[in-house]
């Protein structure tokens, strides 16, 4: 299986995606051709060779008609006017920190007072369709719902699968906006530009990947910087609320870097085909490719690294927590009634392992695998149904094998069997509770349903 790791060190944005892509090896007249699909006129992307702090690197950057296309991705997504209190202000972009000679945007505040790294440096005129004008899919620079742009997709020529994913990219960039703003996703609009610089940079990666034959992609847990930045909607916090709305159960990292690191469309594409966030499964590298942020941060390399490889088996990888407790002063009858407690309120797993404690005394160190999310809520329940006085926790990193269910009909009745594949091969494990259920329904002995369950497996 081909696989990408999105090395996050430095953040992501749309741009450093295509740039990093290109520089593994991909090639843009390839690239090109699969934007062309898209049926916009004069939309391109041109590459060219950079480097930060000494790492070489491709630098991508979207155009327009000719136009260099770099507008903060913040404001790709305004409220529809219908949808807003008040009129919408056509202010454009945030974070222009490398646009050092303090030139005026046509809203008339200054680029040297804000701090962004990618999207940077774009001027084009204000003129845009008023409040209840309709939104051309085509020309000018009107304002797109996301409907637009989905409407786009599904006519293309595009791959379905790639058709698919773009799509729910948009989707989930919508939706988190929509719910930063409090309003529907269908009063979400995309202004014109933006919206395609966005198109460009989110059909781009998927399609990308998946010319370099990419299956699954993993990433590292996302950097995020610090600060403020201005916008049409007044000063917001960085990272901005769209970001923060789309990692929500994605493991971040808050660093001390002043600027905006995660834009809103690097962070719906990572979190959109990201299979896990964290250590990758063992793989044999083939390719890497950095791509280039727009500013030579101080700090670090302002680089988004794709490592490209090969695995063996399509394991997954996820990170749970282990909770435990040394117990030597309970009654065992507890443990039974604790498994079930703890299973059905989301643990992973349960288990108790005999151990000899302190002063010869046997005991038992019950074991709980949970979700990070539901943590301390479980340890709440060992503290409530057990005598221990504390608990400890760990993360763990888990590897898995691709999971499914199927259900198989037997002489007893149907059962469910999971299956798991490794190296081509595919395991089954008939469920317990359905089998036990059946021997009990036609008094049979367990492993005779155990045993009907296997013969009825699909034969391969």
């Amino acid at each position: 299986m081909r696989i990408a790791l999105f090395d996050c060190f430095a953040g992501i944005s749309g741009d450093m995606v295509l740039g990093a892509l290109v520089d593994a090896g991909l090639d843009p007249a390839l690239l090109q051709a699969e934007l062309a699909k898209l049926g916009v006129p004069g939309l391109e992307v041109s590459f060219s060779r950079t480097s930060r702090q000494g790492i070489a690197a491709t630098l991508a950057a979207v155009r327009l008609g000719g136009e260099t296309v770099q507008m903060n991705e913040e404001h790709h997504l305004e409220l529809d006017p219908a949808g807003a209190a008040e009129p919408h202000e056509h202010r454009h972009g945030h974070g222009h920190d490398d646009d050092s000679n303090g030139h005026k945007h046509p809203d008339g505040h200054s680029h040297r007072d804000h701090d962004h790294p990618h999207e940077h440096g774009h001027k084009h005129p204000t003129e845009h369709k008023h409040h209840g004008e309709s939104a051309a899919p085509t020309g000018g620079h009107g304002h797109h719902r996301l409907e637009d742009l989905l409407e786009r997709i599904r006519v293309s020529g595009l791959d379905p699968e790639v058709q698919a994913t773009a799509s729910r990219v948009f989707q989930r960039l919508a939706e988190a906006e929509a719910r930063v703003h409090g309003v529907p996703p269908d009063q979400v609009r995309l202004h014109e530009v933006g919206s395609l610089d966005a198109l460009a940079d989110v059909v781009g990666a998927v399609a990308g990947l998946r010319l370099l034959g990419v299956e699954r992609v993993y990433s590292s847990p996302l950097r995020l910087g610090t600060g403020y930045v201005d916008c049409a909607h007044g000063r917001y916090p960085v990272p901005v609320p769209g970001v923060v709305a789309l990692c929500a159960g994605v493991p971040c990292e808050q660093t001390e870097i002043r600027g905006e690191m995660v834009t809103p469309t690097g962070a719906a594409v990572i979190t959109t085909i990201a299979a896990s966030f964290g250590p990758p499964p063992l793989f044999r590298q083939t390719a890497v490719g950095y791509g280039a942020g727009r500013r030579d941060r101080p700090e670090l390399p302002n680089l988004l690294r794709i490592r490209l490889g090969e695995t063996e088996a399509p394991l997954e990888q996820d990170r749970l927590v282990v909770i435990e407790a040394s117990i030597d002063d309970m009654n065992p009858e507890v443990f039974g009634y604790l498994f079930d407690l703890l299973l059905e309120q989301g643990a992973r797993d349960v288990f108790v392992t005999p151990v000899l404690m302190k002063k010869g005394r046997p005991g038992s160190v019950l074991s709980v695998l949970v979700d990070e999310d539901r943590r301390d809520h479980l340890i709440d329940a060992v503290l409530r149904e057990t005598t221990t006085l504390g608990v400890r926790f760990h993360a763990v990193d888990r590897r898995k094998l691709e999971r499914a269910v199927i259900r198989v009909a037997t002489p007893y009745g149907e059962v469910r069997v999971k299956t798991g594949t490794f190296d081509g091969r595919r395991r089954f494990a008939p469920e317990y509770e359905d089998c036990a259920r059946l021997a009990r329904q036609h008094r049979v002995p367990l492993l005779s349903v155990y045993a009907a369950a296997h013969a009825a497996l699909p034969r391969e």
